[in-house]
């Protein structure tokens, strides 16, 4: 027999470690990726990750997951009152579990012994939520394939359902709608009615209220459940750590990661991790004292973000000083702001939504949605920790009473900490457990904002307008917008404001430990449907009064680029509409130029509201010119609306039925086929917000 030489030997050696890896899937060596999971499985501590739902829930011994789709933080949030209330109410060992981190091919041997819960928030125009888009695709397929041979494959799954929609939209809380429908065809049994909550009409937490009392019902009955005397049960451990400074290196002090932390952020940058970006420029577009628009120039070149003409981007805001202060006096935690704490789940399922050890200052300003509307079910979870039995009672009616607490809290726009202080006066609320905050308010979501600048034009800048939000309301503070005023106040200090306070409030710009000085803001990249035709020569027709012209500056901007470049370009019409030519014409010295690029293929048509003895909106100018938009869609030119949702788009919608049934002599019912086959297409895009 031939020797083997040394070559031979590592040849076969290569081989024989191959043939194991493809028939073991790796399982010889998965333990040892990580050195943290290898550590932490020896020593006991959480079991490994898994994507498989029921092995988790076996591990942890748990009865019931609820599962959400979420897009801003609400469907999460909800999911997770669901949890807490299953457990405290019905004894039900509760998980939250994120859709994208598990896989579904074994929904079918969940024991009917468990019950699943979907919270499913629809994104866009029926879309899922990017977090449930694989879950979507898997359970809505006709091929869909489970572990087991049974008929019908989830013959023993029970579920209950609920979603968070927007009327608004054409495909209303078509994300639940589609999903029980998937379940119940598999032989999935739903308990209760699918709940529908609408953020368009504003009920979206009455009307979840409302869903889920007769669903724990239905539930109790189905499992045999006996209901109990709700007592608050803390998912976290908090301990403040007198060992420890705000100073120490190993305290979060608002930083996202360990990455920022350690002062080493890198990519990817996404909506887990963002990128701070530099604001190479910013200037005011109103021409007018009491509001203010925003134009910023955000610099990506340090990163390895990208975009395309039409994406969004996230800011990530941080609350302003005075409500911080606020939330931080009414708990009684002002004088331990930057006491140290260390925040750990009490069993192994929950997370803890911001890092630790950090401090209660931290924790607030930039974890915590402080400036949100306070929720009613929320006030009532609150009443047992009352300063007075008067404060107790007044908390108690504005949790059980709909309509009291719509006149008390509602109305006046209170967040968390201004309730507190209506119902206790001067009293502060120091019974409230720290975990019980951190529960009950959602965490602090980025803002998504359309991009107003071209990739072809400016790859590594990105464009924001954004008008500043504050509301002035009878009787108390004005309602201002956390991110729009968090970069009035970088614009300010930009442009050498010596003490920026947009509008009585003070932001922390330099961020956590003045890591984002120069004028940085943290931001991500998302990507979006809302696009042009990949032929330039298309015709577009454009809807975008106010800010919603911020994508369109970009069309445009990309456009007369290609124009210029010697491209055919096709006709390119765009409505815009605001209050007065003197005031709000946002870009106004801008469309000169791209009418000079463009020539004859753009139109810029204008509805200036208040400048006329009648009040005229883009919906008017579009039936004006009903002729040519007509033509245009014939050619298959493509529709952009751009906006608000609750008015503005449902109007420009009725408009083109119109001019569709008029110009072409057919029934309205056949010219809103048309209209509704447009968007089937993907000819008629909206990129619209209530």
């Amino acid at each position: 027999m031939a020797q083997l030489d040394t070559l031979d030997i590592v040849v076969l050696a290569a081989l024989l470690l191959g043939t194991i890896a493809y028939l073991t899937k790796g399982s010889y060596w998965a333990v040892t990726k990580s050195p943290a999971t290898s550590s932490n499985a020896a020593a006991g501590n959480k079991p490994q990750k898994t994507r498989n739902i029921v092995e988790k829930m076996e591990q942890s011994n748990k009865n019931c997951v609820v599962f959400y789709g979420s897009q801003t933080g609400t469907a999460e949030d909800y999911a997770s009152r669901l949890a807490k209330e299953g457990k405290s109410r019905f004894g039900l060992e509760t998980m939250v579990a994120d859709l994208e981190e598990y896989d579904f091919d074994n929904l079918d041997s969940l024991g009917d012994d468990k019950v699943a819960m979907f919270v499913l928030a629809t994104y866009g125009e029926g879309e899922p939520t990017d977090n449930a888009v694989d879950f979507y695709e898997f359970i809505t397929a006709e091929d869909a394939s489970f572990s087991q041979a049974a008929d019908p494959p989830l013959g023993n799954l029970k579920f209950v359902a609920f979603g968070l929609g927007n009327n608004t939209y054409e495909h209303y809380n078509s994300m639940v709608r589609n999903v029980t429908k998937a379940l119940e065809k598999l032989g999935a049994q739903r308990i209760g009615a699918a709940g529908e909550g609408d953020d368009g009409a504003g009920t979206m937490e009455e009307d979840f209220l409302a869903w889920k009392d007769p669903m724990w019902k239905a539930l109790a009955e189905k499992m045999g459940l006996e209901e109990r005397e709700a007592v608050y049960d803390p998912v976290f451990t908090v301990e403040e750590k007198e060992d420890l400074t705000k100073e120490s290196p190993e305290v979060y002090l608002g930083e996202p990661n360990k990455m920022h932390l350690e002062g080493a952020a890198k990519g990817p940058f996404n909506a887990h991790n963002p990128y701070i970006a530099p604001i190479t420029e910013s200037r005011e577009l109103f021409n007018v004292k009491d509001r203010n628009c925003l134009h910023m120039e955000i610099d990506i070149s340090g990163s390895n973000l990208s975009y395309e003409t039409g994406d969004h981007i996230a800011v990530w805001p941080t609350n302003p000083g005075k409500e911080v202060d606020r939330f931080l006096r009414v708990t009684g935690l002002i004088a331990k702001r930057d006491q140290v704490i260390s925040v750990k789940p009490l069993e192994q399922t929950a997370k803890v939504p911001f890092p630790s050890p950090t401090t209660y200052d931290a924790v607030v300003r930039y974890h915590m949605e402080i400036c949100a509307p306070v929720s009613r079910q929320f006030l009532a979870t609150l009443a047992a920790f009352a300063p007075t039995e008067q404060a107790k009672a007044e908390m108690t009616k504005l949790g059980n009473d709909k309509d009291y607490f719509h006149e008390k809290i509602t109305n006046r726009c209170f967040n968390i900490a201004q309730a507190l202080e209506a119902v206790g006066g001067q009293d502060q609320w120091t019974a409230i457990p720290f975990s019980a905050l951190i529960e009950g308010l959602n965490k602090v979501q980025p803002r998504y904002y359309s991009i107003s600048s071209s990739s072809l034009v400016q790859k590594k800048k990105i464009s924001i307008t954004a008008v500043v939000e504050s509301v002035e309301l009878p009787g108390r503070d004005a309602l201002k917008g956390v991110t729009t005023n968090y970069l009035l106040a970088l614009m300010q200090k930009q442009q050498g404001v010596a003490n920026p306070d947009p509008h009585g409030l003070t932001y922390e710009i330099t961020g956590p430990r003045n890591k984002y000085d120069g004028i940085h803001v943290p931001v991500h990249v998302r990507h979006s449907n809302f696009k042009l035709p990949s032929d330039p020569s298309k015709p577009i027709i454009m809807i975008g009064p106010g800010t919603g012209v911020a994508p369109f500056r970009g069309f445009i901007q990309e456009r007369a680029a290609q124009a210029k470049a010697g491209q055919n370009v096709g006709r390119t019409l765009l409505f815009f509409g605001c209050r007065k030519a003197s005031e709000d014409f946002l870009y106004s010295s801008e469309w000169k130029e791209y009418e000079d690029a463009l020539g004859d293929k753009f139109s810029l048509i204008t509805a200036f509201s208040r400048d006329g003895p009648n009040k005229v909106y883009v919906q008017h100018r579009l039936l004006e010119q009903a002729k040519e938009v007509n033509e245009l869609l014939e050619q298959k030119a493509y529709f952009y609306v751009c906006g608000d949702a609750a008015n503005m788009a449902r109007e420009v919608n009725a408009a083109l039925i119109k001019i569709t049934a008029e110009q072409r002599g057919i029934p309205d019912a056949k010219a809103e086929e048309i209209v509704k086959s447009m968007r089937s297409a993907n000819q008629y895009q909206e990129d619209v917000w209530s």
